[in-house]
C-alpha cells in the first residue's frame, strides 16, 4: 500500500516575512540615520554657498575701491567675474562727496548683499578755537571766542583787552628730544596685525632713562583697508611678557593711519611716571579682520633695552617671524609744566579773562568766571582748587595725513615755476606749484582739489581762495613748504555751503610760519612746525600751531562744525570708508 506525504506550500511564509520585517526595520533605521546626515550635508552646502556669496560680494566692493582710489574708469555698474559666478555692484553719487557701493554676490540663488559708503576725505576733528604745540599761545589784545588747549603756556600781555570766552587749559609739555628711539628711514621688516586672532595686538618691551613722566609716543605705521581705531596701552612686565597691570592708555585714531608709512603721535589720558629700573610694554590693541589690518615698520635686533611680541591682549603672546624684531617707535617724556599767566610785572591785578575754567599746574594774575584748578597760583580773582594736571594731546593732524594731501595734489600734474592770479582769475586743483602761490587785485582762485606749493603762499590785494561749489560741506587743503601771507583784504572761503573750510597748511619751522592780517573768511590756520601770528583785526575760524601769536584786536571765532571736518583729496585723491555693513 503506498504511503503518500502531503506537501505544504505555505512552509516559507513565516521566514519571507520575517525577512521582510527585518529589511523595511532596517531601511527604516538606515533612512533615519541617512536623512539627518544628508539634511546636515545640505546645510552645510547652503552655508558654503552663502560664504562664497559673501566673499563673492565683498570682492566686488574691493575692486571698486581700488578703481576709485586708483583714478581708473568705474561704471555706474561692474561685474566681476570669479570662476564661472559673478558679482554685480551699482555704485550710486550720494552727495556731498559721498558715493555708495552696493554689491550682491550670487552662488546658486545664495545670494549676499554688502554697502558700503564711501567719501574723498580724511577725517580729522579740530575741537577747540586755539591748540598748540609746546610753543604755546600768547595774547596781546587777543579775543578767542571758543575753547583754548596748550601743550605749552598761555600767557598775556599788559596791554589789555584779552579774552578767551571759554575754558583755558595749559598741559605739562613733553621733551623735544625722546628719550627712548628705535627706527628711522625705509623699515628692513613690515609687521602685520589685527589680520587674525593669533596676531591681534602687538607690543614692544622698553625701559626709559629719565624718570620722568610718560606724555607721549609716535609710531611708524600706516593700514590695510579701513581698520577701526587702536587703543594704545602701557602695561607692566610679568616674567618677561606683557603683564596684566594698565598704567596708561590712549587711542590712534585710524583717520590719523593712511595706506603709506607715516609717523603718527599719540597721547595718554594720564602720564605715568616711569622707573627706569622696570621694564614696561607698548600695546597696540585692536580689533582683527583679514581685510582691515595696520602694518608697522620694524628692524632685528637694533634696540637693546627691549622686543617685540605679537598677539592678543588677554590671551597668547608670541614671538615675532623672525624673531628678534622691534618696531619703529619714539617714547617722550615730561618737559615744561603747564601755565596760564597774564602778564603782571606792572599791576599785581588779574590780566586776562577767561569765561570759563582755567586749568594747568600754575595759574597766576587771571581773572576766572570759572573754577581755577592749580598747583600753585598767584594774583587770581579766586583760590586755586588743587587737581591733577592736564595731559599732553596730538595735534589733530598727523605727518601721514600730510604726506597722503601732498600726494592727491601730486596727482593733478606740476606747474613749474611760480603762479600768479590777478584780476581775470583761475581754477586750479588738483596741482603742485614748485615755485610760490600768489593771489592778489581782487583775483578769485577756485580749487578744484587739494593744491600743494613749494615756495610760499601770499594772499592779498582782496584776493581770494575759495572751494569749488562741487565740494558741498566738504573741505580741502592747500599745503605749503614755505611761509603763508595773508593780508590786505584777502580771504580764503569754503564752497558755500555751510560747515565747508579751507586749511591752509604751512609746514616752515620759522616764527613767520603763518601770518595773518586783516581778512581771513572761512579758513583753518595750520602750522605743527612753526608759528602763527593773527594781527590787525583778522579773524579765523580756528587756529593750531606750534606757536601762536593773537594781536592787535584781532578774533578766532571756534564753529562747532570743526569737530568733523572731511578733507578732500579731489577728484583724483584719496577715497576713504566711512561706512561698510552687509544688508538684507
Amino acid at each position: 500500500m503506498q504511503n503518500k506525504q502531503k506537501i505544504k506550500y505555505n512552509g516559507g511564509a513565516a521566514m519571507i516575512i520575517l525577512v521582510f520585517f527585518f529589511v523595511f526595520i532596517s531601511l527604516t533605521i538606515l533612512l533615519g540615520i541617512v536623512t539627518p546626515v544628508v539634511r546636515e550635508f545640505k546645510i552645510a552646502s547652503d552655508g558654503l554657498k552663502s560664504k562664497q556669496a559673501y566673499f563673492l560680494a565683498e570682492s566686488g566692493v574691493e575692486d571698486v575701491i581700488y578703481r576709485l582710489k586708483n583714478s581708473l574708469d568705474v561704471d555706474a555698474t561692474e561685474i566681476i567675474v570669479l570662476g564661472d559666478k559673478e558679482a554685480t555692484t551699482t555704485i550710486t553719487d550720494i552727495g556731498g562727496s559721498e558715493k555708495q557701493i552696493s554689491t550682491i554676490g550670487d552662488i546658486d540663488s545664495r545670494q549676499r548683499k554688502i554697502d558700503v559708503v564711501l567719501n574723498t576725505a580724511t577725517g580729522v576733528s579740530f575741537n577747540y578755537g586755539l591748540l598748540s604745540g609746546q610753543g604755546g599761545i600768547y595774547l596781546d589784545s587777543g579775543t578767542i571766542v571758543g575753547n583754548v588747549y596748550a601743550n605749552g603756556p598761555i600767557t598775556a600781555s599788559s596791554s589789555g583787552g584779552n579774552s578767551i570766552s571759554g575754558t583755558a587749559i595749559s598741559a605739562n609739555s613733553p621733551s623735544i628730544i625722546s628719550d627712548q628711539s628705535n627706527g628711522s628711514g625705509t623699515p628692513t621688516n613690515n609687521i602685520n596685525f589685527g589680520n587674525a586672532n593669533t596676531t591681534q595686538d602687538i607690543a614692544q618691551s622698553f625701559k626709559t632713562e629719565t624718570e620722568s613722566p610718560l606724555n607721549k609716543v609716535s609710531l611708524y605705521i600706516k593700514k590695510v583697508g579701513s581698520p577701526g581705531n587702536l587703543t594704545v596701552k602701557i602695561m607692566n612686565d610679568s616674567s618677561g611678557s606683557i603683564g596684566s597691570t594698565l598704567l596708561a592708555s590712549g587711542s590712534l585714531p585710524a583717520s590719523s593711519v593712511t595706506t603709506s608709512y607715516g609717523w603718527v603721535d599719540v597721547s595718554f589720558t594720564t602720564n605715568p611716571l616711569l622707573d627706569t629700573t622696570k621694564t614696561y610694554w607698548l600695546v597696540l590693541d585692536g580689533s582683527s579682520s583679514s581685510s582691515k589690518y595696520y602694518t608697522i615698520g620694524a628692524n632685528t635686533n637694533t634696540y637693546a633695552r627691549g622686543v617685540t611680541k605679537i598677539g592678543q591682549s588677554g590671551g597668547t603672546w608670541n614671538n615675532t617671524t623672525p624673531s628678534g624684531l622691534d618696531y619703529f617707535f619714539n617714547f617722550y617724556l615730561g618737559g615744561v609744566n603747564g601755565l596760564i599767566q597774564g602778564d603782571g610785572r606792572w599791576n599785581p591785578l588779574p590780566i586776562g579773562t577767561v569765561s570759563g575754567t582755567a586749568w594747568a599746574n600754575t595759574v597766576n594774575y587771571v581773572s576766572a568766571s570759572g573754577n581755577i584748578y592749580c598747583q600753585s597760583s598767584l594774583y587770581n580773582n579766586k583760590a586755586c582748587i588743587s587737581q591733577i594736571d592736564p595731559v599732553y594731546i596730538s595735534l589733530p593732524v598727523s605727518d601721514a595725513n600730510i604726506t597722503e594731501w601732498e600726494t592727491g595734489a601730486s596727482s593733478g600734474g606740476t606747474y613749474t615755476g611760480n603762479y600768479t592770479v590777478g584780476y581775470a582769475g583761475a581754477t586750479l586743483g588738483p596741482k603742485v606749484i614748485t615755485g610760490n602761490l600768489t593771489v592778489s587785485s581782487g583775483g578769485t582762485l577756485t580749487m578744484t582739489g587739494n593744491v600743494w606749493v613749494k615756495g610760499n603762499l601770499v594772499l592779498n590785494g582782496g584776493g581770494n581762495i575759495k572751494l569749488s561749489s562741487s565740494y558741498g560741506a566738504s573741505d580741502a587743503v592747500i599745503i605749503v613748504d614755505g611761509t603763508i601771507t595773508i593780508s590786505g583784504g584777502g580771504h580764503a572761503t569754503g564752497s558755500g555751503t555751510t560747515g565747508s573750510y579751507i586749511m591752509t597748511l604751512s609746514k616752515s619751522t620759522s616764527t613767520t610760519a603763518i601770518s595773518v592780517s586783516g581778512g581771513a573768511g572761512a579758513m583753518i590756520a595750520y602750522a605743527p612746525y612753526g608759528t602763527i601770528t593773527v594781527t590787525g583785526g583778522a579773524s579765523l575760524k580756528e587756529a593750531t600751531g606750534y606757536r601762536i601769536v593773537v594781536t592787535g584786536g584781532s578774533d578766532i571765532t571756534y564753529e562747532s562744525g570743526l569737530t568733523n571736518n572731511n578733507f578732500s583729496s579731489g577728484p583724483s585723491g584719496t577715497w576713504g570708508v566711512s561706512n561698510w555693513k552687509e544688508v538684507e
